[in-house]
Parts: C-alpha cells; sequence; structure tokens
C-alpha cells in the first residue's frame, strides 16, 4: 500500500506505532462472552426501548412499517460511476472543487488544475460538512473543504508531486471553508451566486480569534502571536454544526497531518505525539512555505489547532472564532441542541481509534431574541462513560477530576478525558440529536485494534458495551437518552440502534444486528443527520471492494433509518471509490444537498463528468420528480 492510499489513522499509527496488546487470549475471550450480552443489547436497542417488550427478527422490523414513512422504494448496493437515486427522484450537481465563486475567476482547467490564486477564490477540495442559513431572503451555503487528494490537484505534474511553491500553496488553498450565496436559476435549479458580497473562502491563512479558557495561555503563544489570542487558519475542516443563532461551526479534524520538522530526526513532546504530530508530514509540504508548520521552529503552533471554529456566514467581515471550551482533538462534527434550562449543549466526537465522546454545556443561557455571540467562549465539559448494565454518565473534566488546569484541559482534553477513566470508543464520528425526542445517536465508524492495541494515549481499548467486537472493521451506531430528558445532566441510558455487518458471510455477531439484511447491509457509518420528520440519514465511508467480508455492499452509500422501528433502507449509493458525506436541505425542504467526496481517490473514477475527465468532489442537489418534500 503507497503512503497516498493509507487513511489519516494509518499515517500517524505508521510515525508512531503502538505496542500489540500483550493478553490479546484475554480479550478474545472476553469478546465471545459477551455473545449473549450483545444479544441482549439488540433486543433493548430495536423493540423494548422503544416499540414494547417483543424482540424484532430481520422480517418483524419490516412487518412493522408504513411506506409512508420513507417514502422511496430502496436502491440496490452497486459500483456504478454515478449517483443513483430511487425511482422518482433526480440529481444535478450545484458546485465541484474548482468553481469560481467570482466572475474573474477562471474555469476550472483540467490541464493545470488552476493555480493557489485561482483556488483561494474558487471551490476548495473534498467538500465534507455543510449547512444552509437563510436571513433577509437570501440564502447561504458554508461547507468544509477537509483536504486534498495530492495527486490528483497535482495530477497536471511529475509523480502527482509539486513542482514548484505555488502548487503547495494551491493545495493549501484548497482546504478551509468555502462560504456563498446560492439561488435557484429560471428552471428551478440551485447555483452559485457568482460575485456575491456574500460570498467568502476561509483558508489556512485566514485570520482566526482564539477564545475561551485556553486563550492567552503559554501553550498558544508563538513569536508571531505572543499574546496568544490570535492564529491564522483552519485546515482538515470534517464535519460541521449549527447553531440556532445563526452561526456555522466547522470542525478541525486531522490538523497533525500537515506538521513536520526539516530535521526528520527532531523529537516532539509526549503530548504533541498524543495528538499524531511529528517530525514528518503526510506529504503537504506547507512548512516548506510557511514556518508555523515547522514543528521545531514553531512547538506550539500544533496548540492552535484541533478546535471548532465558529463563523457568522452573512458577515464576511466577522473574524471567525475558535471556540476552545469546546476542547482540542480531532473533531469530527458539533451537534448542538437547546437544554429545558437554555443552556446550550454541543455533543463532539473524537474521530481516532480508540478515543472519546464529549459534551459541553454552556455557561450562559441562550435568548431568542437577545446575543448569543459568545455562548460557546465559556462552559463545562465532559466526556462519556458507558457501562454495560445500558447505563452511563458524563465525567466532568475539571481541575479537582483531572488535575490540571482549564487551559491545560482544554488544550490538552485527551489527555485529560485519559486521568478520568472515559470509555474508548471505535472512532466517533458524527453525532447527531433527534429533534422529535431527547435521543442522541453517534456513529462509531470501525476500529481495528478494538481489543489488540491500545489507543494513542495507552488506554485500555478491550471490548466493552457500546464498542463489542474485537477488530471492529463493519462499525455500529449507539444512541443514548439523557435522565428526564435533559441534556445537561450528567446520566443516561444507552443502546445500539444497528450494528452494521455482512449477514450474507458471517453467523455471528459480524452478521450485524437483526436490523441489518442482505439489502441493505453497509459498512463504516460516518456523516449523520436527522431530518425534520425524525428520519436518521447515514452516510458511510468504508471499504468499497465489494469482495471478501464486504461483498455486496458495493459503493460508500446513503440510508436512512427509522429509529422506533429500526428499520434502514438505502437511499442513495455513491460514485467509484468515493465517501457519501454532508448533508443539509433547502428551506423549503424539497432540495437535500449530499456531499460527494474524494471520488476516484484511488485513479479509479471520473465523476462527475466521465469521459476522461479529472474526478472531482462535489455538492449535489436531490429532488424528487414531483416536486415533493424530501426529508
Amino acid at each position: 500500500m503507497s503512503q497516498d492510499e493509507l487513511s489519516f489513522d494509518e499515517h500517524d499509527e505508521r510515525i508512531n506505532p503502538r505496542a500489540e496488546e500483550t493478553d490479546f487470549d484475554r480479550v478474545v475471550e472476553s469478546a465471545l462472552s459477551r455473545r449473549g450480552f450483545l444479544g441482549g443489547v439488540m433486543t433493548f436497542g430495536l423493540g423494548s426501548f422503544l416499540v414494547g417488550t417483543t424482540a424484532l427478527t430481520r422480517d418483524s422490523v419490516a412487518m412493522q412499517i408504513s411506506p409512508d414513512r420513507f417514502g422511496f422504494a430502496q436502491v440496490a448496493a452497486n459500483v456504478e460511476d454515478t449517483i443513483t437515486v430511487p425511482e422518482g427522484f433526480t440529481w444535478e450537481p450545484v458546485v465541484q472543487w474548482g468553481d469560481p465563486l467570482w466572475s474573474d475567476v477562471p474555469e476550472f482547467d483540467d490541464a493545470t488544475r488552476g493555480t493557489a490564486a485561482s483556488q483561494a477564490r474558487a471551490f476548495g477540495d473534498n467538500n465534507d460538512g455543510m449547512s444552509i442559513f437563510t436571513k433577509n431572503g437570501r440564502t447561504v451555503m458554508a461547507i468544509n473543504n477537509e483536504y486534498t487528494n495530492r495527486k490528483i490537484i497535482w495530477g497536471n505534474r511529475p509523480e502527482g508531486k509539486p513542482a514548484e511553491a505555488d502548487d503547495i500553496e494551491k493545495g493549501m488553498m484548497a482546504h478551509g471553508v468555502s462560504v456563498f450565496e446560492v439561488a435557484r436559476d429560471d428552471a428551478g435549479n440551485w447555483q452559485v451566486v457568482k460575485d456575491s458580497d456574500l460570498n467568502r473562502r476561509i483558508t489556512p491563512r485566514s485570520e482566526m480569534d482564539l477564545t475561551g479558557p485556553a486563550a492567552g495561555h503559554d501553550l498558544m503563544k508563538t513569536d508571531a502571536d505572543p499574546s496568544g489570542t490570535k492564529s491564522l487558519g483552519t485546515w482538515n475542516n470534517c464535519g460541521n454544526g449549527e447553531t440556532p443563532w445563526g452561526t456555522y461551526l466547522t470542525c478541525e479534524e486531522n490538523f497533525n497531518g500537515y506538521f513536520s520538522a526539516a530535521d526528520e530526526a527532531h523529537e516532539v513532546s509526549a503530548e504533541l505525539k498524543r495528538y499524531g504530530v511529528s517530525s514528518k508530514d503526510w506529504g503537504y509540504g506547507w512548512a516548506k512555505v510557511d514556518d508555523r508548520f515547522d514543528v521545531a521552529k514553531n512547538p506550539n503552533e500544533p496548540n492552535r489547532a484541533g478546535y471548532v471554529v465558529e463563523i457568522d456566514p452573512f458577515d464576511p467581515t466577522a473574524t471567525p472564532k475558535k471556540r476552545t471550551a469546546l476542547g482540542r482533538f480531532k473533531h469530527e462534527n458539533a451537534a448542538v441542541v437547546i437544554a429545558a434550562n437554555g443552556k446550550a449543549v454541543v455533543y463532539l466526537g473524537d474521530d481516532e481509534r480508540g478515543e472519546f465522546l464529549y459534551k459541553f454545556v454552556s455557561a450562559g443561557i441562550y435568548s431568542a431574541t437577545g446575543d448569543n455571540s459568545d455562548l460557546l467562549a465559556e462552559g463545562d465539559l465532559f466526556v462519556a462513560k458507558f457501562h454495560d448494565d445500558m447505563r452511563g454518565e458524563w465525567l466532568a473534566l475539571t481541575p479537582d477530576t483531572t488535575g490540571m488546569s482549564d487551559a491545560e484541559i482544554r488544550i490538552h482534553t485527551r489527555q485529560a478525558a485519559s486521568k478520568v477513566g472515559a470509555t474508548t470508543m471505535d472512532r466517533p464520528e458524527w453525532v447527531a440529536v433527534n429533534p422529535t425526542r431527547a435521543e442522541v445517536h453517534v456513529a462509531l465508524t470501525n476500529n481495528k485494534n478494538r481489543g489488540k492495541k491500545p489507543n494513542a494515549g495507552g488506554d485500555d481499548t478491550s471490548v466493552n458495551g457500546p464498542n463489542p467486537r474485537v477488530g471492529n472493521n463493519y462499525g455500529q451506531i449507539a444512541r443514548w437518552m439523557p435522565d428526564n430528558e435533559d441534556h445537561t445532566a450528567t446520566g443516561f441510558a444507552w443502546d445500539l440502534f444497528a450494528l452494521a455487518g455482512n449477514p450474507e458471510v458471517h453467523s455471528d455477531a459480524y452478521a450485524g444486528s437483526e436490523n441489518i439484511n442482505a439489502g441493505n447491509m453497509f459498512n463504516a457509518p460516518d456523516g449523520m443527520a436527522f431530518d425534520q420528520t425524525g428520519l436518521l440519514w447515514i452516510q458511510t465511508d468504508g471499504k468499497y471492494s465489494n469482495e471478501g467480508d464486504f461483498a455486496g455492499m458495493g459503493n460508500n452509500q446513503m440510508l436512512c433509518g427509522d429509529t422506533v422501528t429500526g428499520e434502514i433502507r438505502r437511499f442513495l449509493v455513491g460514485p467509484k471509490e468515493c465517501e457519501v458525506t454532508g448533508i443539509c436541505w433547502s428551506p423549503d425542504r424539497r432540495t437535500m444537498f449530499v456531499g460527494i467526496q474524494h471520488p476516484g481517490e484511488k485513479g479509479n473514477s471520473h465523476f462527475p463528468r466521465g469521459g476522461t475527465s479529472v474526478p472531482r468532489s462535489g455538492v449535489f442537489a436531490i429532488r424528487r420528480e414531483d416536486g415533493g418534500l424530501i426529508g
């Protein structure tokens, strides 16, 4: 496997290898002894908790479904190089990597793939989380641009590597966030409004305010910013969130892969190693054009990345704010809900094998008519502890519980969570809050190290309640219900909504839960969002080999789940070698916007234009042919 084919986690583990568990036999025996418990989880999750005490079988799940609940017929898995949607639906592109946001920017050129200057004013690469906002009759989209496929963006250069500084700068400018106005054209299709005064690119060079407990701490200070309150840029923006007061939350995930040192023998601190920072980057070369990314010269710079950033989508002059109060880790997304007492609660996952699930509770109270601009600047941070009796608790991360200062907790959040004994999870990806009742779901995408290796901090990763399988290559969706339907409560009940698997290959726990069958099976749940009716939309970023353990699963896909009955149906299949990620709806709920990331990441796609064209990530609008509601 070449370096370009390694996942972000595999890059980290190659640089900082983890020791094998010394008592692997004990772990396996423990996992096998949980088979009875696993069955209990499935029964509780799909039957007794919400719809009675009768365990749901695959047949009984299907019998209890009203066809009107979903409103579409399931599509079959496939390996086509296109988007497949159900009969009665259509799709069209809205924006693709390299599309200009201003009319003075040239259209995307397959031969050159643009320049740093053109990319800085065009839609970025590999879009991920996104939201849509409406104000005073105008509609704006804010969309993360997570990273670049180096062999594609530099595909016009020998061996797909940068030939000059501008190539590196172009890759840098493809990162960040794209904010732009959209409107319907005469045919009713959504289009970018070029030259809108609301259009904006936020890149790794954009100025940011550092706010909250970590701002101004010595670990945040650099020669360029001795105050420790200003930073430049955001990058590797993965999932997202949006607030009731109309701001966009973009989440910095694998920030570590962009730092390096001219001397590869340079040793970074143990604190930085916990986050995967090393003297070698992932091939982006940013330190060659910007000393900020040379960890030997600027050892504190990585401490200024790995946060949730709040952006005002309707004010291009507003400085984005890094909300250190929400902790520093590899943020997947930020799911915001207002609790009954008016506190803003944000659920957060740390997307790495064996890391943790977090909750932030604001110090202030949300006001529907007042100023909420600093509501995420102060509050309490918690980490989840799951127990095998289907109960759990949120453990407070405080100076008393961790022996660390408030600022240190927000900078070294992983270390704080390890100190209090939080539950190691199978890569917590997107968190989604049900708008129709007090329940929260998290996608635990996979963890090949479960029961085999500790996490990056040396924490035990033996099988546990919500992570019940050794060497988990399929993933699962866990959910919890806060006590007294209060999102600020420290106690909760939990279960598993779905255990992904392949019942055509396996007959044990790797077959999946009872709501997984040959027709809807999938692996690696990743992006998730509820629509306003309470249906859960599930996007995948997993193996698309369509063979072996993954036979019959086809390309990555998007499914829809009914969290009351447990039924899951496949709604969409993406093109070859893509991830399906990012979802939002038009204000009238008649268009669903879905992101397609890294089509052809191994060189076998020409989506969406076909022929011999360069594959391009993008956002696509999906509608019913009859113009009806979708979601």
